[in-house]
């Protein structure tokens, strides 16, 4: 029998189900109002804050506000640090899913007040609830909460030819221990679902004053394939929806509780 919710010492970050662009950010945009529709349809994590919490428990959640064309909490602030910066998808997007100019170029002014008003308060909240948790349990497992089209994006450079897995598991030298990492992986492959480790996307996010220096914070990183829960015209949740909510509840409360249980 599985326990109803997660332990409290397990915070789900929600970075990228928001749809939601503010009326002073919607000037920057170089789209159509239909293009913009198109984009965010695209590049959201359509519905993952009700798919990863219909069995919160005690676990805390922390969700960015946001959509990410707005800023990518998900995203290193310095592009220095970003790989994806590269591309033009740091934490402020220049380009969209199509590699094509999504917003006006920004003042250094006008970038910061971004991050100041969405950035920096929502990792404030992450770093809140983390140290909160650490503080009163001795650590802090972050599942990161994701999902990825079934058919890899143009910004992607990947093949679309690919067959995508059900679910991808990411993964830190630092934060995710081995035990962890398998417990997780094979979790989701005894309910049936194919799973990849690392791809197509890959690592786990942790609070930035922890990153690499804090052993007892781990993370992992949770990706599910669109295809498994959506309905993508019009998007909306599928007949499946609630069945694999509670399928990716039940693996990660297992892949938990085995790896609590590791002698």
């Amino acid at each position: 029998m599985v326990a109803p919710g997660y332990p409290p010492w397990v915070v789900l970050h929600i970075p990228h189900d928001s749809t939601e662009v503010p009326a002073d950010v919607r000037s920057q945009f170089l789209l159509s109002d239909t293009e913009l529709d198109i984009e965010i349809a695209r590049m959201t994590d359509h519905f993952t804050h009700a798919l990863f919490t219909a069995c919160v428990g005690e676990a805390t959640v922390v969700r960015a506000p946001v959509s990410r064309l707005v800023v990518d909490v998900e995203r290193f602030a310095d592009d220095r640090l970003e790989p994806m910066a590269c591309r033009g998808m740091g934490a402020i997007y220049t380009v969209t899913s199509n590699l094509k100019p999504l917003r006006r170029a920004l003042t250094p002014t006008e970038r910061e007040g971004l991050m100041r008003q969405w950035y920096y308060p929502h990792h404030e909240r992450l770093e809140a609830a983390v140290a909160d948790v650490v503080a009163r349990h001795g650590r802090c497992l972050v599942i990161d909460c994701h999902s990825f089209p079934s058919v890899a994006l143009p910004y992607e450079q990947r093949d679309v030819a690919i067959v995508r897995p059900d679910i991808c598991i990411g993964s830190d030298s630092f934060h995710t221990p081995a035990l962890l990492e398998r417990a997780f992986v094979n979790a989701f492959e005894g309910e049936g679902w194919r799973v990849s480790l690392n791809d197509p996307f890959a690592g786990a996010l942790v609070p930035s004053s922890r990153y690499h220096k804090d052993e007892r914070v781990m993370a992992v990183m949770v990706e599910v394939n669109r295809g498994l829960y959506l309905d993508l015209e019009p998007v909306r949740r599928s007949l499946d929806f609630d069945r694999v909510a509670k399928m990716i509840y039940e693996c990660a409360s297992h892949a938990i509780e085995s790896f609590v249980c590791k002698p």
